[in-house]
């Protein structure tokens, strides 16, 4: 994706009107600006997970997304300027910052957003099971 000319990107366009992702923000983690800076980086890279699904586009900056894989282990997922991502509802993860600490993305929602983490152990959500049983299915 073109983060540059992220406003008038037919691509990112596309995208939105294909997953119905009505809502969107751009957040800058920083610590000079994001408020409470250093609370919210231990929150992101607290493992959870989320009822709804979470996509993240880099408009800048970089960090990683750790997710964990069907045996339980943590794989670490780079991301940079112009990379975007959707982990689903009821996948365990975290967010951190590399070493620029700095970023800037769009976070995109389908309706209103939902901002809610829930902490490990959150097995017995339905968003998790479900999540679960597209695993079994897919191995």
């Amino acid at each position: 994706l073109d983060a540059d000319n992220y406003e008038t990107d037919p691509c990112l366009q596309e995208i939105r009107r294909a997953e119905n992702y009505s809502w969107m923000d751009i957040v800058t983690i920083h610590k000079d600006k994001l408020p409470n800076y250093e609370e919210k980086i231990k929150t992101f890279y607290e493992e959870h997970l989320h009822l709804d699904d979470e996509i993240r586009y880099i408009l800048d900056g970089s960090g990683y997304f750790d997710v964990r894989d069907e045996d339980d282990k943590w794989i670490r997922i780079s991301m940079e300027k112009g990379d975007m991502i959707t982990l689903p509802a009821g996948i365990y993860h975290r967010f951190t910052l590399d070493e620029n600490n700095y970023v800037k993305a769009m976070r995109l929602f389908v309706g209103e957003p939902v901002w809610t983490p829930y902490n490990r152990p959150a097995d017995d959500f339905p968003a998790r099971k479900r999540y679960l049983k597209f695993l079994a299915e897919e191995a």
